[in-house]
């Protein structure tokens, strides 16, 4: 009896002490911001719970997950504390987290935005539409060209109004060393960004963009009609194949500003929202001669000083 009362003892004292060392909480505190990075494997979201002192121990927590079964830890940001005990913060990132990751690629259109927005976020159709079409165009130089690609971590519930101020001000702050520049050249914030959203949708590669930057500059300076098919695709709209599938001989008659086949000079807006490189590209172009360009089949661009010559190479390169 003493030894099956002395084996219990052992076991308790043993488990009090495992508690302590591994399965406690550290510390006390209110809740704090805990970043899960992307691309980032569980083990490590331990080891970064350890080494912010969330939790005491890995070993205990890997044992708790091998008790429960494992989880998948999604990236963004959770609120913990280290008053928490492992139970309390893997049931908490089982939930989700509160602040999720945004990826906004180069180049797009703010309803393609929108729709990234919508899906990462959970907005529902109401929220969509009132972010294209009233949050984004309060302020008509704000209307497109300015809700900046980049990587974003938004809370889930914030505010559709407040997601569109947090982009432009992310632009604001990658766009300021260009505007000095800009000023310095003498030409317009709201010029540079038209033609970088131009150049941003026109090339293949970045690349090409310094080149073709210097080939939408002598068109403009020439007081040539920039005939480029991407403001067409923009005011043409969404289609079938999306917003930027290639445009047919009927979509050059559309009847608008955008439509740089009609009206010379640039469109009322912005056609997208342009990288750094793009907005680069077009304060430093490439000295050329060429009016025009066009990209092979293998997305290779050829530039042509006359007409003539770009004629030829329509036949060399795309028949």
């Amino acid at each position: 009896m003493k030894r099956i009362f002395f084996i219990l003892a052992t076991f308790i004292i043993l488990g009090i002490i495992f508690y302590w060392q591994f399965l406690s909480a550290p510390g006390s505190g209110e809740n704090e911001r805990f970043i899960v990075p992307l691309n980032t494997g569980t083990q490590a979201v331990v080891e970064k719970l350890k080494n912010e002192g969330f939790i005491r121990s890995t070993f205990g927590f890997d044992v708790i997950l091998l008790l429960r079964g494992s989880i998948s830890v999604e990236p963004g940001g959770y609120k913990i504390s280290k008053g928490m005990s492992v139970w309390e913060i893997i049931s908490t990132i089982k939930s989700g987290p509160y602040m999720k990751w945004v990826i906004i690629p180069e180049g797009l259109r703010k309803e393609e935005i929108a729709d990234i927005l919508t899906k990462t976020l959970g907005w529902n159709e109401n929220e969509k539409s009132e972010w294209i079409e009233g949050d984004t165009t309060k302020n008509q130089d704000f209307f497109e060209g300015v809700y900046f690609p980049d990587t974003y971590l938004i809370p889930k519930d914030e505010e559709p109004v407040k997601v569109a101020e947090r982009m432009q001000n992310k632009f604001q702050e990658k766009f300021a060393e260009f505007a000095k520049e800009a000023t310095k050249q003498n030409i317009k914030w709201t010029t540079l960004l038209k033609i970088a959203s131009i150049v941003q949708r026109e090339a293949a590669w970045k690349s090409d963009m310094p080149l073709i930057a210097g080939i939408l500059w002598n068109r403009l300076l020439q007081d040539t009609k920039l005939e480029v098919d991407a403001t067409v695709q923009y005011i043409r709209g969404n289609t079938e194949k999306g917003w930027w599938a290639p445009i047919k001989i009927v979509d050059k008659q559309i009847d608008s500003k955008y439509n740089t086949y009609k009206y010379k000079g640039l469109p009322p807006h912005p056609i997208s929202n342009p990288g750094i490189t793009a907005i680069r590209a077009v304060l430093f172009p490439e000295e050329t001669k060429c009016l025009f360009y066009l990209h092979d089949n293998q997305k290779q661009i050829h530039c042509a000083v006359s007409y003539e010559e770009h004629q030829r190479n329509i036949e060399k390169y795309l028949r």
